[in-house]
């Protein structure tokens, strides 16, 4: 396995050509490649360029709606629904996003339901929008089918992550942003470029039995939800999973369970569908809706110094703030450059080919 080192404005420019090959407007693309940049630079791989393919190969499925009318089709004061027309999730979760925080502007918190969507890249990228403007920013998502309930051999759950970001005063936002399985399909995805074995606990076999094998999925396998099994807690992992699936969709009307249409292109939607694509849930609270903002963010600071100090089982290990190695991979790497492994680059590379654009 070799790793290429890129600069964000190679990686940037590259990407949206991507999608303006696709058909989308400028402003579609800056806004879609800088969500996908936002998880390469924050080290979130599994999340960034690498997927760019999958975009792609869900447009050419006419899957993916590069020019969408996103638009409220519901609204209340503090709460709508957006209908995002099968645009990409990059686009049309932004878009709702900066709903919920004009109505938080206005009314001190805002909520936004999402159906007719797709992937919509890392949760964090969303909630950050809030916690740069003072507000607690909340994002969550539905997905592929992967997940097995506690107690279940069928897939009937995303990995549906979900993300809170809190702005604090001379630290960094402090970001809970995670999946609700045991681990995120991508992780699955870079174990198999890389041939080597998963941790135990992340999958189930079609029987039930646990499996470190990184293709376990594509031979009827599943995803464990948070907690692997029952004595370690994935009925939390499960309720936690499924509260996202209702936020996201039973809420919205967009597709839950097992009817979420699949992100790779070579597997079909359900023909019966209970709704309309992929689902997101976004939320704004303005922090001075509760406390002065700056009241906030002086005992957050100090909450986040008092933890950074606890006494450790390990000396040379220290308690990790959410958010925080983020953070550090994101001022790395905007000096360094973003690594990506040979496998990526050529996938990549190829799909510059097919698009006849300029490849890396």
């Amino acid at each position: 396995m070799t790793f290429y080192t890129f600069t964000e404005n190679k990686l940037r420019q590259f990407t949206e050509r991507v999608f303006l090959k696709m058909g989308c407007p400028l402003a579609d693309a800056q806004l879609a490649a800088d969500v996908l940049l936002k998880s390469d630079l924050r080290g979130i791989d599994s999340h960034g360029v690498a997927r760019l393919s999958g975009y792609v190969r869900l447009w050419e499925k006419q899957r993916i709606n590069a020019n969408p009318v996103i638009k409220i089709v519901h609204e209340t004061a503090t709460t709508a629904t957006v209908d995002g027309d099968s645009g990409l999730g990059l686009v049309v979760a932004p878009f709702a996003m900066k709903v919920a925080i004009e109505k938080a502007r206005i009314y001190g918190s805002g909520w936004v339901a999402v159906k007719n969507s797709n992937h919509f890249g890392i949760a964090g990228y969303h909630s950050l929008m809030a916690a740069e403007q003072e507000m607690i920013g909340i994002s969550m998502t539905n997905a592929s089918p992967l997940v097995a309930p506690t107690y279940s051999s069928e897939r009937l759950l995303g990995t549906n992550p979900m993300c809170y970001a809190f702005p604090a005063g001379k630290y960094p936002p402090v970001i809970v942003d995670m999946a609700t399985a045991a681990a995120a399909n991508g992780k699955l995805e870079i174990a198999q470029r890389a041939n080597q074995p998963i941790p135990e606990g992340w999958v189930q076999d079609s029987t039930g039995n646990t499996s470190t094998n990184p293709h376990q999925l594509k031979e009827g396998g599943s995803l464990l939800p948070l907690g692997s099994d029952k004595d370690h807690g994935s009925h939390k992992g499960y309720g936690l999973s499924a509260t996202v699936d209702i936020f996201s969709a039973v809420l919205s009307g967009a597709n839950y369970g097992p009817w979420v249409p699949p992100f790779v292109a070579f597997l079909e939607p359900p023909t019966d569908p209970v709704g309309e694509g992929i689902g997101h849930f976004l939320g704004a609270m303005r922090v001075d809706g509760f406390r002065p903002a700056q009241d906030f963010k002086d005992h957050l600071d100090n909450w986040i110094e008092r933890f950074k100090s606890a006494k450790t089982v390990d000396a040379d290990k220290k308690v990790i703030i959410p958010g925080e190695p983020e953070f550090a991979y994101e001022q790395e790497r905007r000096i360094s450059g973003i690594p990506l492994i040979d496998v990526v680059v050529n996938d990549l590379n190829e799909l510059a080919k097919k698009l006849e654009i300029e490849g890396l």
